[in-house]
């Protein structure tokens, strides 16, 4: 955090007049959706001037943070909260416009604290909804967090919307401030929009106004050096050290060559579709930047990405010079430190972090234990270790227990050489290779091994109670003691001229404070890392210009956005990378988003039809996975790379047809559920998604494989159903098996071995809201290298008529397309969803999951069905469902277990009845019957009703009744009963055609009915399985 006390007077407020804007709003305003409705014009392809541009931008952007704000005070029950102890007014405050104060919050483990940029409402109640500051009596305030002072307790400074009247009764009672949105980047695009910030260098941004910009590749004046310089060997060095394909190398050397010329201003496209290299032809470029010593600033939306390229480069600087972190100073990574999360160095960027630097190199510039005091202090001992000592025992005359002069030096040495070494080791890694040179780096890595090998000589000597003065014999030791002796003077003497020519070659700076070490590194390092609205702070950094501007996933970056590092002081070359066929900017509000404003500066450039490079090779996904997006959204443009056609790269981690590299399984029973904050779920996707991992699960687990399975689904509520359901193997990337599960925004950049992408939506009007988007649809097709698996109602999509009526389609054409309870796991994962969520609408209708086995065709009565829609308790159907499944594949209770005692009656009936029990409360009724169709007849179970124990005798003279009509021959056919093993199942007559009579049937076999669910129907399709019985 930031540690900085000093008072932020109005002045350096920045923005005051958004800050303004935010405060008109009244509660009615903000709950207004149509505030800003017809106030807003479309943006432009092209613009006629550099005020033409900014201007276009300003009203959405003021349209997008009052949707913000109204999404926030939807959910206001949720918002952070914390307790305020006291409000004052500042030293700043003046009316009418200057209302600042400050407040002391109360600090709780894990709960909130205002920071910088946060618009917060002060209010005496905690709020539960909107109208709690809509109806209440009682005042409440909006304000503005500008500043935050840090010392025994949090000490947040606030512009308030409206003065605070009663400052000792607020204080008296209850306060809290509630978070509300975060103003940040949005103040920062105002003020960029309204050329507020310092640079307000707008050579390259009049560049990209029309269709007409320069790449920068047609400077005369360089073109006659291209292929002459030291530069260009240079070039050619790295290129062949990232071993590049020839459209990446290409990309790269053209935007090389271009960041050398210092006489034009030019932008430049890069267009990486997935899994073609972006990332390493980026850090190519940067890798390449640096060696040339040309000041760049990569910055990227977010603060993961902003760690990502980061680490990627700064894996690459150690091979540069050969030595571990020199040149590290080069590279600065700045930005909010919670955020970005670096203290635990998992990226191995705690070197290149601003705060970590400009602390570590205060300790080193210290003037009471810095670099200058420890080299002097060492000298000293070295030069003249006696005279120190005998000045020791002066001081310490009459005292028991003095150190022997052996002992002295050591101790002395000892600590010395750990400050000194210290502060070599940080100054070669954290200042810029400007100020320490590759010798002086070279002199001090000698100076450290010396003093090592001092150290250790010292502590062996001293052990022997040997010294610097003299040196007693020991007869067996006394050729081993006289080397040592010698070796230790001699190294001294050299470490003592090897710290004097440091002392003479190299001079640390001197600086005030922390904040002026920070300005200095910023000014000095080569490559600059940041998030696009963080490169906000350079502009008030007065130091040496930046040439080039590197803004990585600039497709998912807002076009006024991008404005803030455009008009840096000295740009003079933009190189934009990105996929405008993957997912764009956020934007919240409806007017905005259709005003283009979540639109990108490459996507707009790529629209104009200016010129881009496409790296054209992908190298992730197997050809099967590849193929439909490369079709559909790269214009067949992107090859194959040799290793993802290797016969190696297909794996197999299931068995079966549906599980090979590139699949659809078709849910049909799935049910899409609304829940809260417009999210859908569908609980018999994410059951088929859990049978699947458990699988993986079973069948990898211990083999010594490591696999990495992502579960992709494009609503928030479906990851939280699917988490629930596979929690237990959910682990992080460096497990043999992980699992992890988000949206398609939170898998975009990455990959993992295989994916399952669950669709969600199921309705029978096709309406799929906006995973119809085709950018997300590329993006979740595309984050997988060997295998792809999606499930999804093929109905709902296909009537959707978006991008997913083609991928089921090409699914189909290619063969791929299954239904899910073809698998016998999965469809027992759906039938137990199904039964589990009481889905008896499905359940009880033909092609049920339920009866995918069945060998006996199932006939239900209307009764039956209304019973159990009657039935509450989910436990029931539990056992009911199970049961008839059991029955339809031929399972009988044992006869000792029946009751059939409640259904004794003389009816004609009686001998075909079966009951069955059901938890102690229900009775199942049932029983054979015959089915005449074409020349067979065949043996069919009809379920009747399921009812108490009272109402059975109502039931059975009805069924008497029905019975009634029927010949003994057909009652005995009901009756009959072939067995195979332990199971009964359903007998088969042809019918007699010669016969009078109706009844009569030839001779009888075992039916057997297809286990196969794709086929429903009996022998030549003419008996559905399941039928209602009107």
């Amino acid at each position: 955090m930031d540690k900085r006390t000093d008072h932020v007077k109005w002045e350096k407020v920045k923005g005051r007049g958004f800050l303004d804007l935010v405060f008109s709003w009244s509660i009615q305003d903000v709950l207004n959706k149509d505030l800003y409705k017809d106030q807003v014009e479309e943006i432009p392809n092209s613009f006629m001037s550099t005020a033409h541009y900014m201007k276009a931008f300003i009203t959405p952007l003021h349209v997008e943070t009052h949707a913000d704000l109204l999404s926030s005070t939807e959910s206001l029950a949720a918002a952070p909260t914390c307790r305020i102890l006291r409000v004052r007014k500042s030293k700043d405050y003046k009316l009418p416009k200057d209302l600042f104060y400050e407040m002391s919050v109360e600090e709780t483990r894990g709960g909130y604290v205002p920071w910088v940029g946060d618009l917060i409402a002060l209010t005496n109640v905690k709020l539960k909804c909107i109208d709690d500051l809509r109806n209440t009596q009682q005042s409440y305030f909006v304000a503005f967090v500008h500043a935050v002072k840090r010392g025994n307790r949090l000490t947040p400074s606030i512009l308030s919307s409206k003065p605070i009247v009663d400052e000792e009764g607020l204080n008296k009672g209850t306060l809290f401030a509630v978070h509300l949105i975060n103003l940040t980047t949005n103040l920062r695009i105002w003020r960029s929009l309204h050329l507020e910030l310092e640079g307000r260098n707008m050579n390259v941004i009049q560049k990209v106004l029309q269709n007409n910009f320069n790449d920068g590749e047609n400077c005369t004046i360089c073109s006659s050096r291209k292929k002459s310089d030291a530069a260009s060997a240079c070039i050619r060095e790295t290129l062949q050290s990232f071993n590049l394909n020839s459209s990446q190398e290409a990309a790269v050397s053209s935007c090389i060559h271009t960041a050398r010329c210092c006489h034009l201003y030019s932008v430049k496209l890069l267009h990486g579709p997935p899994g073609t290299g972006k990332t390493k032809t980026a850090s190519c470029i940067l890798h390449s930047l640096l060696r040339m010593k040309c000041r760049t600033l990569t910055c990227v939306p977010t603060n993961i990405a902003a760690l990502e390229v980061a680490a990627r480069v700064v894996s690459t600087v150690a091979d540069v010079v050969g030595y571990e972190t020199y040149g590290m100073g080069d590279i600065i990574l700045f930005g909010n430190r919670e955020r970005m999360k670096v203290d635990g160095d998992q990226n191995g960027l705690l070197h290149v972090f601003l705060d970590h630097r400009a602390d570590t190199l205060e300790k080193s510039f210290h003037p009471s234990t810095g670099w200058k005091h420890s080299l002097a202090s060492l000298i000293s001992l070295l030069e003249d270790s006696e005279a120190q000592y005998s000045l020791y025992l002066q001081d310490n005359m009459g005292k028991e227990g003095l150190l022997t002069c052996d002992r002295f030096v050591w101790k002395r040495f000892d600590f010395s050489g750990k400050q000194l070494k210290f502060c070599i080791v940080n100054l070669y890694t954290h200042l810029p290779t400007s100020l320490i040179s590759l010798e002086v780096m070279r002199i001090m890595t000698r100076a450290l091994d010396l003093m090592t090998s001092i150290e250790t000589l010292l502590l062996s000597l001293s052990a022997a109670n040997e010294g610097l003065k003299q040196i007693p014999w020991e007869n067996e030791d006394e050729e081993r003691t006289l080397h040592n002796r010698i070796k230790l003077r001699n190294e001294i003497r050299e470490c003592l001229n090897t710290l004097r020519i440091l002392s003479l070659k190299f001079q640390v700076p001197e600086f005030a404070d922390k904040n002026a070490i920070e300005k200095f590194c910023l000014s000095n390092a080569c490559l600059l890392f940041c998030t696009v609205s963080g490169s906000a702070r350079l502009h008030s950094i007065r130091m040496a210009p930046l040439r080039c501007l590197v803004i990585d996933e600039a497709a998912q970056l807002k076009e006024c956005e991008s404005t803030i590092p455009l008009q840096l002081s000295g740009l003079h070359h933009a190189i934009l990378i990105g996929d405008e066929q993957q997912l764009p900017a956020i934007v919240n509000s409806e007017i905005s988003e259709k005003a283009g404003f979540g639109r990108s500066l490459f996507e707009r450039l790529v629209k104009l039809g200016c010129k881009s490079h496409l790296l054209n090779i992908q190298y992730r996904m197997h050809p099967s996975i590849s193929l439909f997006p490369n079709t559909e959204f790269y214009g067949k443009q992107v090859l194959d790379a040799p290793n993802v056609k290797e016969t190696g790269y297909r794996r197999r981690f299931l068995q079966g047809d549906m599980f090979e590299s590139y699949s659809f399984i078709n849910i049909a029973h799935g049910k899409e559920e609304f829940v809260e904050k417009q999210s859908f779920k569908n609980t018999v996707e994410a059951a088929a998604a859990a049978d699947i991992v458990g699988r993986l699960f079973k069948d990898i687990n211990g083999t010594g494989k490591k696999v990495s399975i992502g579960i992709i689904s494009p609503y928030q509520a479906q990851v939280h159903a699917i988490q629930e359901k596979i929690g237990k193997f959910i682990s992080d990337s460096d497990s043999a098996f992980s699992v992890s599960v988000g949206t398609v925004d939170g898998f975009q950049g990455g990959e993992e071995d295989l994916i399952i992408i669950s669709t969600v939506r199921s309705n029978e009007n096709g309406s799929v809201g906006f995973v119809s988007n085709p950018r997300r649809a590329n993006v979740a097709l595309t984050r997988a290298r060997y295998c792809l698996w999606i499930l999804g109602n093929e109905a709902t999509l296909v009537r959707s008529g978006s991008i997913w009526k083609k991928i089921v389609n090409d699914a189909k054409h290619r063969q791929c397309f299954y239904n899910a309870e073809e698998d016998e796991s999965l469809a027992q994962a759906i039938t137990e969803s199904l039964i589990e969520h009481g889905r008896l609408d499905v359940l009880l209708q033909t092609h049920s999951p339920l009866f995918r086995n069945a060998r006996w065709m199932v006939f239900f009565s209307d009764d039956f069905r209304r019973s159990m829609a009657r039935v509450r308790n989910v436990r029931i159907c539990k056992e009911v469902l199970p049961l008839l499944a059991k029955l339809s594949n031929g399972w009988r209770q044992h006869q000792s277990r029946k009751n059939r005692s409640l259904m004794v009656h003389n009816g004609l009936s009686s001998p075909l009845i079966e009951q069955y029990n059901v938890n102690g409360q229900l009775n199942m009724i049932w029983t054979v019957d015959i089915l005449q169709e074409n020349s067979f007849c065949v043996q069919i179970l009809k379920v009747w009703d399921i009812l108490p124990s009272s109402d059975i005798p109502i039931l059975a003279p009805r069924l008497d009744t029905l019975f009634r009509n029927y010949t003994e021959e057909q009652m005995n056919r009901c009756l009959y009963k072939c067995m195979e093993g332990n199971l009964v199942v359903p007998m088969r007559w042809t019918v007699d055609s010669s016969s009078d009579h109706q009844d009569s049937c030839g001779e009888a076999d075992a039916v057997q009915l297809p286990k196969s669910l794709a086929s429903p129907c009996l022998d030549d399709g003419q008996w559905t399985r399941l039928v209602i019985i009107e």
